[in-house]
């Protein structure tokens, strides 16, 4: 059988959840009329992935035999007349002949964020997955990013010049303003529960506003798989009188609702390739706080800025958006300290 020029071979087959999702989904949304395209997408997203309707889709289910079908097939389907887009970051593990383009949207291949803040499952998937993502580059025509930062970040890992990289960020585009409302939320964080996105740090900070008085509220969207995680903070939020709650996983849709509901995004993550809630939330004009990050200010401005490894930095830059700063340190005399020394109740 004849196979038709300048297709694109889509495969994504680990893309269901998250900001990878959304923007496959407006990937898929704009596709041009007309235009070939054959994909492998992730089993689990059918519900809610729209491929065009002359696509040739291939249903990936999300177990090891599945998977290595997919690549079979993925091989068998490939000609030097076609291109294929890798959407789920890694190259694939048979050969193509294809040209390849990586689209990486995930630093923890990139050894960008510590593995030691992961459960040992976890590491030892990613420890594999990074090995495969250095091993195979040389398959790897061009890698395809979001941010200068991301760009740097892969050059530096795989030893890459600039022109194997090219930056064309891509977003959803913007909703319609919304209809301003009294805000529900203090605050929200749209996140998973990855041990990146540090959400450990952020309740210990939020812990510490509450010693001081402050208890502002706090809204999360930790997923199905983050129940240890999610059990810790109410836990957490009842030890302590925190304002804090799990809004459990969210369509996108109510997500962009959300931050109509909240009066600032707070963005405590340790590493991001792009950060599409950061995107989304300036487009809603959403004040952002957010850590002092390379990939931070590649797409916003944030109004609060702070150390992502400091609790202590990031309740001061909340107390500095509530505009309840937290003084700056008085020193005494020399003489008062003398004092003090002395002082028989000391």
């Amino acid at each position: 059988m004849t196979k038709q020029a300048g297709r694109l071979l889509l495969y994504a087959p680990n893309v269901h959840t998250g900001g990878g999702l959304v923007l496959l989904q407006s990937l898929l949304a704009a596709w041009p009329v007309g235009r070939s395209l054959v994909a492998w997408l992730d089993a689990r997203a059918q519900a809610v992935l729209s491929p065009p309707t002359s696509a040739k889709v291939h249903w990936v289910r999300a177990t090891p035999g599945a998977r290595l079908g997919a690549e079979f097939a993925l091989r068998a389907s490939g000609t030097m007349r076609d291109r294929l887009l890798c959407f789920h970051g890694l190259p694939p593990l048979l050969p193509n002949a294809a040209p390849i383009w990586l689209f990486q949207q995930n630093r923890n291949y990139l050894g960008q964020v510590p593995l030691a803040a992961f459960g040992w499952k976890t590491r030892q998937r990613l420890r594999f997955e990074q090995a495969i993502s250095r091993w195979l580059r040389h398959r790897v025509a061009r890698y395809w990013v979001q941010t200068p930062s991301m760009a740097r970040a892969v050059q530096a890992w795989y030893g890459l010049t600039p022109a194997d990289i090219r930056v064309l960020p891509f977003a959803p585009p913007a909703p319609p303003p919304a209809v301003p409302a009294v805000p529900r939320w203090d605050f929200v964080y749209v996140a998973d529960g990855e041990a990146h996105k540090n959400h450990r740090l952020l309740v210990e900070a939020w812990r510490l506003l509450a010693e001081q008085g402050l208890r502002p509220s706090l809204a999360l969207t930790l997923s199905t798989r983050d129940t240890a995680l999610a059990d810790w903070v109410q836990a957490q939020a009842q030890a302590h009188g925190l304002a804090i709650i799990n809004l459990g996983p969210l369509p996108h849709a109510e997500v962009l609702a959300l931050y109509a509901q909240a009066r600032a995004l707070v963005f405590p993550s340790r590493g991001e390739s792009f950060g599409l809630p950061l995107i989304e939330a300036r487009q809603a004009g959403l004040p952002i706080l957010a850590g002092e990050m390379d990939f931070v200010r590649d797409v916003c401005t944030p109004v609060q800025a702070f150390d992502v490894r400091s609790a202590v930095s990031i309740a001061r830059a909340v107390r500095r958006f509530l505009d309840t700063p937290e003084p700056p340190l008085q020193p005494a005399l020399a003489s008062d300290f003398l004092q003090a020394l002395f002082d028989p109740a000391a």
